[in-house]
C-alpha cells in the first residue's frame, strides 16, 4: 500500500440530532465539523451530527408510518378504467 495517499482513519463520535444519540466509531472524519469535540468515557472526541440514525430512523424503531393506500386503486380503476383477470 502506498504511504501518504490515504486519509487519516480514526475515531469519531456521530451524534444523532433528533435523539442525541452518541455512537463512537472510526471515520475519516477525524477532525469532526468545526472542530467540536464531545466527551465519552472521559476521553475527547471529535463530533459529527447526523439528521438521521439508526436511533431515530422509522424503518429501525419500529414508529414507520403507514400510508393509506385505500383510495388510490379505487382512484386508478375511475381513471383508466378497471381490467379483468389475467391474460
Amino acid at each position: 500500500m502506498k504511504q501518504g495517499i490515504h486519509p487519516a482513519y480514526g475515531p469519531v463520535v456521530f451524534r444523532d440530532r433528533a435523539t442525541g444519540d452518541l455512537m463512537l466509531t472510526r471515520s475519516t472524519l477525524v477532525d469532526g465539523v468545526d472542530g467540536r469535540r464531545v466527551e465519552v468515557d472521559g476521553t475527547s472526541y471529535p463530533v459529527v451530527d447526523v439528521d438521521v440514525s439508526v436511533h431515530s430512523h422509522p424503518l429501525w424503531t419500529g414508529q414507520g408510518r403507514v400510508l393509506d393506500t385505500e383510495g388510490r386503486v379505487e382512484a386508478f380503476e375511475r381513471r383508466y378504467g378497471r381490467r379483468g383477470g389475467a391474460r
